[in-house]
């Protein structure tokens, strides 16, 4: 056999065995066992200046501190009125978020008794209906993880402000929510697919305005999401 057809064959044997010897290039092409190719092709340098995907990537990255002292009376009384328009948060973003809405008599417009919700998580139409409702309001950003990553370090009156933030609230499917429970990017996304840029943008805008860290698997996570819009915007409200 010639020298030329015995380099080939150790050549084609090299490859197929992913490993190199002198005098013989080895491409490697399509593969990633770890699914993590996406990600960590994923860099600043790679995302639109002022996008969802920018702000991730300078998210500041620690581990997550431990749980204890959490409760949800660390960010104050739920659905506080912190806007002073005399309707609490919830009604609040129920105004916001429903359409149909029906409202008490003799409460100007403030407490929502009824409507319809486009629910972003499951991309179903839920009817809402006060008091035998199945629409939570939800924080993007779990106080939970809030507390773990910074949160903690605050004022009262700081934690309070942030789990009233209309930036950091959804009304969705109740059920859904649950599922969620205080679940970062890392561990769970909305089941409806086409939502999950803004969400993961809603997260990361909500992080960056409150200097929040994100774990290492969550920021990898939110790259691998972003990296199929990199030029989802951020939210603002």
């Amino acid at each position: 056999m010639g020298i030329r057809r015995t380099r080939a064959l150790a050549c084609t044997a090299v490859v197929a065995a992913t490993l190199g010897v002198a005098g013989c290039k080895v491409t490697t092409q399509g593969a990633d066992p770890t699914g993590t190719a996406a990600t960590s092709g994923t860099t600043a340098a790679s995302a639109a200046p002022g996008s969802a995907l920018a702000a991730a990537n300078a998210l500041p990255v620690k581990g997550r501190a431990p749980k204890t002292g959490y409760s949800r009376d660390q960010f104050g009384p739920a659905w506080a009125d912190v806007d002073h328009n005399h309707c609490d948060t919830r009604d609040d973003i129920l105004t916001r978020d429903l359409t149909k809405r029906t409202y008490r008599a003799g409460t100007k417009d403030c407490i929502v008794t009824g409507g319809t919700l486009a629910d972003p998580y499951t991309g179903t139409q839920i009817v809402y209906k006060r008091g035998a409702s199945k629409v939570d309001i939800d924080h993007a950003v779990a106080l939970s993880d809030a507390w773990q990553k910074g949160a903690q370090q605050w004022s009262k009156d700081r934690r309070e402000d942030f789990a009233n933030d209309p930036l950091n609230l959804l009304a969705v499917d109740s059920s859904t929510n649950r599922r969620k429970s205080d679940g970062d990017t890392a561990t769970w996304l909305p089941p409806n697919t086409s939502y999950r840029c803004s969400y993961v943008a809603r997260q990361v805008a909500v992080k960056k305005k409150y200097g929040l860290w994100v774990s290492s698997a969550e920021k990898d996570a939110m790259r691998k999401v972003l990296n199929t819009c990199p030029k989802q915007a951020l939210p603002t409200g």
